[in-house]
């Protein structure tokens, strides 16, 4: 055998070595798919199937569409005919009808939602008033300056005071007239006009 026939061997042993190889790696082992076998059933059967489904609690009801003939594309006249036969049988109104009579529905005790009350606004208090001024204006002297002077009292204690003179270290007296005198508290910051008090 020469060494050309030799190297032809060879080489047609590794071509069908690879052929086997690639088939091998390219066959599919699963089997091939089940064409899927339409379900015609009649409408004695469909009551029943629903007959059945009432009873058991609607466990069928659940595993509908399991199967592959349940996925079935196919229009099924007999079970929108059995639909379309249904009559609406509920206690109150029928509101696909319009013969059907309006139920009363009756009217509430008490709004449902309480009318809302505004806020009364009240403004804050404000600072006390100061005291009234604890000076009594009984009468009226001239001094020799020709000055008008008041005579004011206070308790048990009376004093002699003209325009500008202070009281007690806490009045003073802005103007004296013949019926009135201007008194000032200063503590407060206070202005109060006393009226002549008749003997």
């Amino acid at each position: 055998m020469t060494q050309d026939t030799q190297k032809k061997v060879a080489i047609g042993g590794f071509l069908v070595l690879a052929a086997g190889i690639l088939y091998y790696q390219l066959r599919d082992d699963s089997p091939p798919p089940r064409p899927a076998q339409p379900v015609i059933t009649t409408a004695p059967e469909q009551a029943s199937a629903r007959q059945s489904t009432r009873t058991s609690g609607g466990a069928d009801a659940r595993n509908l569409g399991t199967t592959s003939a349940q996925l079935d594309p196919t229009l099924r006249m007999a079970a929108m005919l059995v639909t379309e036969k249904l009559v609406y049988t509920g206690s109150g109104r029928n509101i696909f009808s319009t013969a059907s009579v309006p139920v009363a529905i009756p009217k509430p005790i008490a709004p449902a939602r309480p009318k809302a009350v505004a806020p009364v606004y009240t403004p804050p208090p404000g600072p006390p008033p100061p005291p009234p001024i604890d000076l009594k204006f009984f009468g009226t002297a001239s001094s020799a300056s020709g000055k008008r002077e008041a005579f004011l009292l206070h308790g048990q204690d009376v004093f002699l005071a003209a325009d500008g003179e202070i009281v007690q270290r806490r009045y003073r007296v802005i103007t004296v007239s013949a019926n009135s005198i201007l008194v000032e508290d200063m503590t407060n910051n206070n202005r109060q006009t006393l009226p002549l008090i008749a003997h």
